[in-house]
């Protein structure tokens, strides 16, 4: 989690689940760590994306519409199907994502870039209204497939 520190961290990356999970085709997987149990094409492509912001103090969360906020390493112990697109699935409330980014000292951060479409956009802004980070959405408004094009590019010039 993100430490407070003397000076506010800069970049926090939110990354959306996806549907797509370890557990669709080895069922038997077991708690695995955030940051492997999503194994769709766009939550690949966002994490390389948030990976690649790697000066110090910046740092990368999955949002999770069963968990919230979660580190990377948070162990999720099997498999479950709520999305924020479907609210009769169960998905986390607005007010818990507002606390969580207190509890989470997310809201320490200058700069949030959210990714992801409308349904986790909302969710990002709710849960960070009573904050004064920056928002910023790169790739809202892109179709999956243009956004998935623009993230990868993205990923590209901040490699170098």
């Amino acid at each position: 989690m993100a430490a407070r520190s003397s000076r506010s961290p800069g970049v926090l990356v939110v990354v959306p689940c996806g549907r797509s999970k370890v557990w669709d085709k080895e069922p038997s997987a077991g708690a695995t760590a955030a940051r492997d149990a999503y194994r769709g094409a766009p939550f690949k492509v966002n994490r390389e994306y948030a990976e690649s912001f790697a000066d110090p103090g910046d740092q990368w969360v999955i949002l999770s519409a069963k968990y919230g906020f979660l580190p990377p390493d948070f162990l999720i112990p099997g498999p479950y199907e709520v999305t924020f697109a479907q609210r009769s699935s169960g998905p986390v409330g607005m007010e818990t994502l507002r606390q969580q980014v207190q509890q989470q000292h997310l809201d320490q951060f200058r700069t949030i870039i959210g990714l992801g479409g409308k349904e986790y956009r909302a969710a990002i802004e709710a849960a960070f209204s009573d904050t004064a980070a920056d928002l910023q959405f790169p790739f809202a408004g892109l179709p999956i497939g243009k956004a998935m094009q623009a993230t990868k590019s993205g990923t590209r010039n901040r490699q170098g």
